[in-house]
């Protein structure tokens, strides 16, 4: 298993699961005290392709058995009987587990004195807030894998734009991107702002699938995204895309057309919300009339505001193909009105006009 670069990608020839025994059960324990709404979480509870609780009740067939530990989730009522599972990983008495992080990491380096920026349960001993740094610092290291949950797990996100006091980064910037989990994996980053649903689960499946020795790694780009599921851009998924090409650009949100210069970087953003759908394949983003603002994106939100401005390539692309487009649609308009009407021996007269000769031999 390679791990990953700033410019390479990885798993591009993962091994064959089968070269190595799988675990019969694994856990995972689900951290959501980054710098976050929770909003993940949430999104989870709406997969459907399969449900979360496909996974945990063992409705899918070649899973190991999940223990899953999540606060929104979790049926314990809270304090250290929750936190128990999250103290014996810590202590290395669970294993093997995957660690889900959600949310963005703070800098805890940048305080002067004391203080914190978030925590997760207190110390036993001194009463302290314990931070989400250092569960990670112990968590991380012993994982079988790593899997970062949402925009703010993966590249910082909102948390982290420009002039946060935080320092907030993403779960790969904190680890160190040639980071390897006790499985061999580099942090798995699964962007969205939330997750999409499916694709979470996805992922989530492929990895615990990789767990039980039956499939390879998943293999990741060079930002750790799943290359199946990032590797096309909105816009080649949207279904406002033939409008571009026929230079039919929205001037307001009403319309069905292409929403470019209403502020849509979806040409330059890697995700596949419109193909997929949000819930249930309906929904995403510009299918519903809404422009894609990158949230998926290493850049976000810093790259891509102010929001609802017309991207800087969007002037130049819309003049370049207005012409092409002007040309294209008056001809497909021609086309259309040709095809638009039956032939004309489809009547009901009492002579058949089809040109069908039943004395014709080829």
């Amino acid at each position: 298993m390679t791990t990953s670069s700033s410019t390479t990608d990885v798993s591009e020839e993962p091994s064959r699961g089968e070269d190595r025994e799988g675990f019969d059960e694994i856990t995972i324990l689900w951290i959501s005290e980054g710098m976050s709404c929770d909003g993940d979480t949430v999104s989870l509870t709406a997969a459907g392709q399969p449900s979360i609780e496909d996974v945990v009740l063992g409705l899918i067939p070649g899973l190991p058995k999940v223990n899953l530990v999540n606060k929104v989730l979790s049926p314990s009522l809270g304090g250290e009987d929750f936190l128990a599972p999250y103290r014996a990983a810590a202590r290395g008495d669970l294993a093997p587990f995957i660690l889900v992080i959600e949310g963005s990491i703070p800098n805890q380096n940048i305080i002067e004195g004391d203080g914190y920026w978030t925590s997760f349960g207190n110390d036993p001993e001194t009463g302290e807030p314990q931070t989400l740094n250092w569960w990670i610092d112990q968590l991380a290291p012993k994982a079988w894998a790593v899997v970062a949950a949402g925009t703010c797990a993966t590249f910082g996100g909102i948390h982290a734009m420009s002039g946060n006091p935080t320092g907030c980064m993403g779960l790969a910037d904190y680890l160190g991107w040639d980071y390897t989990s006790q499985g061999g994996l580099p942090v798995v980053n699964v962007p969205g702002c939330p997750i999409q649903p499916e694709n979470f689960m996805e992922v989530l499946v492929w990895v615990l699938y990789h767990a039980a020795g039956s499939a390879p790694p998943p293999p990741l780009d060079h930002m750790l995204r799943p290359q199946w599921l990032f590797g096309k851009t909105v816009h080649e998924g949207c279904d406002r895309g033939s409008y571009y090409e026929q230079a039919g650009f929205a001037k307001d949100y009403n319309s069905p057309k292409c929403l470019v210069k209403t502020g849509c970087w979806g040409p330059v953003v890697n995700c596949n919300v419109p193909k997929r759908g949000w819930m249930a394949g309906i929904g995403g983003c510009p299918n519903v009339g809404g422009i894609c603002i990158g949230c998926t994106m290493p850049g976000f939100p810093d790259a891509f505001m102010p929001f609802m401005d017309e991207p800087p390539g969007g002037t130049l692309s819309s003049l370049a193909i207005k012409p092409y487009g002007a040309v294209i649609r008056r001809l497909r308009g021609m086309t259309n009105e040709l095809v638009n009407h039956e032939p004309r021996w489809r009547h009901n007269k009492r002579k058949l006009t089809s040109g069908y000769n039943p004395r014709y031999r080829p």
